[in-house]
């Protein structure tokens, strides 16, 4: 069993789509979460469907769609760095690196949850996957905490093999749901018919709902970004 347990994202909702059933594995047999969010996801395209949102709003109202589906996961430990969204690759990377290592050091995890740096498409994913190698690595390689990168670049399976922890979390599913719909600036496009699909038992509705998919990250070998 997990002591502790550390996610690491750059946006709300990063936590929502392929980690939640995890997540909510973990709080509801009662080991402590805590979560990182590097930014409040302030550039993204999505406003609410319909519009909930606009540019000079949607910073605070993802704020509070974070702070839900916390109140929804069961984690009562959420740090925010306040980096501005799109910009991680472009910001002082040690700096980023020295605030994760000192939350490392604060929460003792045994688990760490990222993005597996260079196979999550968008760079803030990949900015922020690789900021926690680094920081991980900074930690004697005999109290090291175990990473499971989450990555779902086209072909990503080709480069680094297939996933070797395959959850199923389909007791956590309907929570999941509630999760995803919690950020709904970015959701509401795609979550009623995401519901209805599973609902009706869509094979592939079905599995993204139940299935989530990480790769232990090789932390203890050089790092590779």
């Amino acid at each position: 069993m997990e002591r502790h347990v550390l996610i690491i994202f750059p946006h709300p909702d990063d936590e929502a789509f392929g980690v939640a059933g995890t997540i909510l594995s973990y709080t509801r047999a009662g080991i402590p979460v805590t979560y990182i969010c590097l930014t409040l996801g302030e550039m993204g395209r999505n406003m609410g469907r319909p519009l909930i949102a606009n540019r000079e709003t949607l910073p605070h109202i993802r704020q509070k769609e974070l702070e839900k589906a916390c109140e929804l996961l069961g984690i009562h430990d959420l740090r925010q760095f306040g980096l501005r969204d799109k910009t991680i690759e472009f910001a002082d990377q040690q700096v980023i690196i020295d605030r994760i290592y000192k939350v490392i050091e604060d929460v003792k995890p045994s688990l760490i949850i990222t993005f597996y740096p260079g196979y999550a498409v968008h760079p803030d994913h990949n900015a922020t996957g690789a900021a926690v190698i680094q920081a991980v690595h900074r930690l004697p390689k005999n109290n090291r905490p175990v990473v499971h990168a989450y990555a779902f670049s086209e072909g990503c399976e080709a480069v680094i093999g297939s996933p070797d922890i395959i959850n199923d979390v389909t007791p956590f599913a309907e929570d999941k749901l509630k999760v995803l719909e919690a950020h709904e600036s970015q959701t509401a496009g795609m979550i009623g018919g995401l519901k209805k699909r599973y609902r009706q038992k869509d094979e592939a509705a079905v599995r993204r709902v139940t299935e989530e998919r990480f790769w232990t990250y090789p932390v203890n070998d050089g790092f590779s970004s």
